[in-house]
């Protein structure tokens, strides 16, 4: 099997009836422009599936998408700590502030030395 990378509007043909455009990516979808002639059926795998067609062998599954983490280093966990010092400073004076901090603790986890320190200073 030939597999291909294509940038955004970049074309592929096979033969000389058809040609497949990369129009554009979203996210994890990308939308192709396929131009041939209509005698020749154009179907998505999931329906052949559907109808009880085997699936290709040459037909591998995407790889799981794996939930990305910030790289951590020093100057992210300053200005982390910048943060929540300004939280503190701001704290009582809003309910949006609660909120926020509620949001940042979420996110990144106060660990339980740092919790006890916080909240006895």
């Amino acid at each position: 099997m030939l597999c291909l990378g294509l940038n955004q509007g970049e074309y592929l043909t096979i033969g000389s009836d058809v040609v497949i455009q990369l129009d554009r990516i979203t996210g994890d979808r990308c939308k192709l422009v396929i131009k041939a002639p209509r005698e020749i059926p154009i179907v998505r795998g999931a329906v052949l599936e559907r109808h009880g067609a085997e699936r290709p062998d040459c037909v591998f599954d995407p790889p799981r998408y794996h939930k990305r983490e910030i790289p951590w280093d020093r100057s992210k966990a300053q200005a982390l700590a910048a943060m929540r010092a300004l939280l503190r400073q701001m704290d009582g004076r809003d309910d949006d502030v609660k909120a926020l901090r509620r949001q940042l603790n979420h996110m990144f986890p106060v660990e339980a030395k740092q919790a006890t320190q916080a909240s006895s200073g």
